[in-house]
């Protein structure tokens, strides 16, 4: 099961180049734990039926105006109920100065207060893409992830079947290692996987008989990158005469990795195959399907046979 992480405010601090008005703690201290983030119009209106108290409150021009509609004590009253839920962070755009009031409340409560300089829809798409990379669903599995022709393949197998061997060959034909024998995998959306190496083995690959290479060192920085979004999975297994592989590929195989789905195949290792090509073909027709061409099945259809695709999804429970 993916782990639920969280991030120390100071980091949110230094990515949004945020001005400290007040803290209980050093910003290090605190940890932020929601990637959701909320704008309390609503909350300074009433309503609270749907609110959650996790998420970092963003302030700017709009709520400040429907603040100052109301006299004094009814705005600290609607202000206290808000910053009595004790959020993560009170955030204020735009340069906004806040009310003296404020600074009372969020050391009442203990509630950082921060002010950025920035219009509150821009600082809110900033703050939000970052905090869906920090706490991102994630997992680390066992495999070797390369970009092949712009494509993500994350290449799985059970070790010594030859995903190391395959990956450098692949380097030396121009492509790029992003991770080898560890691939930390986040779900940055419903839709998206993307694939980096722990800091601590980043451009290392092992070669059974050779040892621990260098791949940045050996063959320059245009062999690397640092992440790259996962297009496909290639799982590489020692050919079993009595298994039938699929010849025309006319089925769409998926594997299930966080809840996302990747297109999937199996790709049986025996001497005399050349691995590398085989994957650089893979990574082509792969781009061919994600733009609507099939050649199965265009052949399929010349030779006049009808036949209805099927779909397949495997769940990555190993």
């Amino acid at each position: 099961m993916p782990n639920e992480y969280s991030i120390d405010l100071k980091s949110v601090i230094d990515e949004l180049e945020l001005e400290v008005l007040y803290t209980p703690l050093e910003p290090a201290a605190i940890k932020i734990s929601n990637n959701d983030v909320n704008r309390p119009g609503l909350q300074f209106a009433g309503f609270y039926e749907y609110y959650d108290d996790t998420r970092i409150q963003v302030v700017g021009k709009a709520e400040f105006a429907f603040l100052d509609r109301y006299e004094n004590d009814k705005r600290i009253e609607l202000l206290d109920r808000l910053l009595s839920t004790k959020p993560p962070a009170f955030i204020v755009t735009s340069g906004i100065d806040p009310y003296s009031e404020i600074f009372e409340m969020v050391e009442k409560y203990d509630v950082p207060l921060l002010r950025g300089k920035a219009t509150t829809s821009a600082f809110m798409a900033k703050l939000i893409a970052f905090l869906n990379i920090k706490l991102a669903p994630r997992i680390t599995r066992h495999g070797v992830l390369i970009e092949v022709y712009g494509e993500g393949m994350l290449i799985l197998g059970e070790s010594g079947v030859g995903k190391s061997e395959a990956a450098i060959e692949l380097v030396k034909r121009g492509h790029r290692l992003v991770a080898d024998d560890a691939v930390e995998i986040l779900r940055t959306s419903n839709i998206t996987l993307v694939g980096s190496s722990p800091d601590n083995i980043r451009h290392f690959l092992e070669l059974r008989g050779i040892g621990i290479i260098n791949v940045r060192q050996l063959y320059g920085m245009g062999s690397v990158k640092v992440k790259e979004k996962i297009d496909m999975v290639v799982e590489m297994e020692i050919w079993n005469p009595e298994k039938t592989y699929d010849r025309m590929g006319v089925d769409d195989h998926y594997m299930s990795i966080l809840g996302v789905k990747i297109p999937y195949l199996t790709i049986p290792v025996k001497p005399g195959r050349n691995l590398a090509i085989i994957m650089e073909v893979a990574a082509m027709n792969n781009r061919h399907k994600k733009m609507g061409y099939n050649a199965a099945q265009e052949l399929l259809d010349s030779l006049g046979m009808n036949s209805e695709p099927s779909t397949t999804v495997t769940d990555w429970n190993y």
